[in-house]
């Protein structure tokens, strides 16, 4: 009974219109009745050019599983309904991991994802695919990095250069309920014009990190949010990790708790419209919930708007987040042990209201 009150509220739509301004949307997106196994997860969102919103994950029977395949599905502009996933990239003899899809600002929708090559994620690389048609079709696979161990999970930046910094990281060991102390949070740097891609900064810290986010505040100053490393044990000192660099994201500062509880899982950053920057993260060392937004107005001096999207007792894993050209704010994030996808529409007046 209680499974199936969980199950109800999550499908439930807001049954009026949101208002212009302070307002939250929650909605289920997918769950195990899609034939692409019962995994799925992460997801990562990303709206297109003609107005789509455009999500993607990798599924299959379970994280570890074989002949796991990335898949994209659509929601057109005005459509309520999201189309059926489709497999956009797999490998005969290899399972794929973490998948992130993003629209450059050529109108080139980009495809990264993990693929793993022994039984461990530390035993990954990164590939990608491109679309030159709004993630109609795409092309063949191509190698991102070849070094042992690098993955994918958070989306590009487009810098004041015109370069995209693309947030990666290197796992190590084979153990697979913790992040070693040497895990580090990396960044590649792709130029449009030369269509190379070059490595850019290391984020080491004394417990290890992972998947970074990362916002461009000046043309020097970079901040980067990432993932704490360590196990799934309960702690008292479990805070995700921040990272600066002065010098255009080329070099990063050694990796420090910030203020931000973290239970060794996924957050995001987004530099808004506005300028203000939103953090999505679950406000516990402990559990993969509650799910919390929380926005800073002065450049991460200070956060004073803080709210929870969720605090129901299951796992909110993996937020991803995107401002949309209208500037509603797109999270989508998944759920039910992984077999469910959120998607979550609100904006910044919403989260300011916490404080009303």
């Amino acid at each position: 009974m209680i499974a199936l009150l969980v199950a109800m509220t999550l499908a439930v739509v807001s049954p009026t219109p949101p208002k212009e301004t302070g307002f939250l949307k929650n909605e289920r997106v997918f769950g195990p009745e899609i034939p692409t196994g019962p995994y799925k997860h992460p997801a990562s969102i990303t709206e297109l050019d003609n107005g789509d919103l455009y999500l993607v994950y990798y599924g299959g029977e379970g994280e570890y599983a074989t002949a796991t395949g990335v898949f994209g599905a659509r929601k057109k502009a005005g459509s309520k309904r999201w189309s059926l996933p489709q497999k956009i990239a797999h490998d005969p003899y290899r399972s794929l991991g973490n998948g992130v899809v993003w629209q450059a600002p050529d109108k080139v929708v980009w495809l990264f994802y993990v693929v793993r090559w022994g039984e461990t994620w530390s035993s990954s690389r990164i590939q990608a695919k491109v679309s030159h048609d709004n993630a109609k079709t795409w092309s063949d696979s191509f190698v991102v990095t070849e070094e042992e161990g690098t993955m994918v999970r958070g989306r590009p930046i487009v810098l004041d250069t015109g370069e995209y910094l693309l947030p990666i990281y290197h796992e190590t060991g084979h153990d697979t309920e913790t992040v070693g102390a040497d895990t580090t949070s990396r960044f590649v740097r792709f130029d449009p014009k030369k269509a190379t891609w070059k490595p850019s900064g290391v984020i080491s810290s004394v417990k290890g990190n992972l998947q970074p986010a990362v916002v461009q505040l000046t043309h020097d100053y970079l901040v980067a949010y990432c993932r704490r490393g360590g196990g799934y044990d309960p702690v008292t000192d479990g805070y995700i990790i921040r990272s600066e660099s002065h010098d255009g994201g080329h070099t990063w500062s050694e990796g420090k708790d910030s203020a931000f509880a973290n239970p060794n899982a996924g957050v995001d950053l987004l530099k808004l419209q506005s300028g203000n920057l939103l953090l999505v993260y679950n406000d516990s060392m402990i559990d993969r919930t509650p799910l919390t937004v929380a926005l800073s107005t002065d450049g991460d001096k200070t956060w004073k708007f803080k709210r929870n999207i969720s605090t129901l007792p299951i796992d909110h894993g993996y937020p991803s987040v995107i401002q949309a050209r209208d500037g509603k704010i797109h999270i989508v994030y998944t759920t039910q042990h992984r077999t469910t996808i959120q998607h979550v529409v609100l904006d910044e007046e919403w989260i300011k209201q916490s404080h009303k």
